[in-house]
């Protein structure tokens, strides 16, 4: 199996072609069954000893060529698909392969194509391609790499999975920031609601002695969740509620908006505006005061109006 490996290194300096590669990738892959499969002890006679015979040269001829043929369609299967599996791999080349021998039947050829000779092939074929880095594998799951290249296509490679990566870390950012403003604007909604439970107590007996709904008191806490339809004053809307009043259909004449409950805080200006970078010093301090201490290193390109990832 080392030897396998370190015959893989010395096939690659030479492998710029994507065919010749894949002629590479066939030739180590004879090489990796050859060292890795038992000579089988049997008693060498005199005439075997001094040349072998032109039908055994043959079948060696023809079983490599088979081989290398069918290197090929493992590495072409994967660079394909991408991301797969050795039983994904497996299952259809011997599917292919039965289909090719029912078409034609070839009564001269000793390849074997059973599928247990096909399945050990393409195992064969996967780890000479993971040897010279051209598939990782981790678990089951197999993913291409890449033929190898020259510097410059291997440096434009890079580029674009740093790209890739970029904009990964930029979307994740994004959503940590708004899992912020999410925990600020949730933190004064709470204050307000206790505020407001607080004076609705307080002006409780007043209100009565007046003559005021206490629904009208409670009226001014704020429950979640909810959302916000709005439209044109001269829009017909037609409204149907179903009887549990789980479900409600809304038919508007002009065109309408929805806004969500997180909207809405953050117009209240319960976040702080944040979202906005227009956060004045002491309106941070207090943020810093309702998010997790590890989480505090992103308020200031917040406050800033910036992203930290491109800070």
């Amino acid at each position: 199996r080392h030897c396998s490996v370190l015959f893989c290194c010395a096939v690659v300096v030479d492998c710029v072609v994507d065919k010749n590669c894949v002629n590479s990738i066939a030739m180590a892959t004879m090489f990796h069954q050859d060292s890795t499969r038992p000579s089988p002890k049997r008693a060498r006679t005199g005439l075997d000893d001094a040349s072998p015979s032109k039908k055994a040269k043959s079948e060696k001829e023809k079983g490599g060529k088979g081989l290398r043929h069918f290197s090929m369609k493992v590495c072409k299967k994967v660079k394909e698909k991408g991301v797969t599996t050795y039983n994904e791999v497996a299952d259809e080349l011997v599917m292919e392969q039965q289909a090719q021998d029912e078409q034609s039947v070839d009564e001269e050829s000793n390849e074997p194509h059973g599928p247990k000779n096909i399945r050990r092939r393409v195992y064969d074929a996967l780890n000479v391609l993971m040897a010279m880095n051209i598939i990782s594998k981790e678990k089951k799951e197999i993913k291409w790499i890449g033929l190898p290249s020259n510097s410059v296509q291997e440096f434009r490679h890079l580029l674009e999975l740093k790209e890739k990566k970029t904009k990964r870390i930029q979307q994740k950012t994004e959503y940590l920031q708004d899992l912020i403003l999410q925990q600020i604007a949730f933190r004064n909604l709470l204050k307000r609601n206790e505020k407001a439970e607080t004076e609705s107590a307080e002006e409780g007996p007043a209100s009565e002695a007046h003559g005021t709904d206490p629904t009208q008191m409670q009226s001014r806490r704020i429950h979640l969740p909810f959302i916000i339809v709005n439209t044109s004053k001269s829009a017909n809307i037609n409204c149907q509620m179903a009887g549990d009043k789980a479900e409600y259909h809304f038919d508007f004449s002009q065109p309408f908006e929805i806004h969500d409950d997180m909207e809405v805080l953050k117009r209240m200006g319960l976040a702080y505006h944040l979202e906005k970078g227009s956060c004045s010093t002491e309106q941070l301090e207090e943020a810093k005061k309702m998010i997790p201490t590890a989480l505090e290193q992103y308020l200031p390109a917040m406050a800033a109006g910036s992203s930290s990832s491109s800070s």
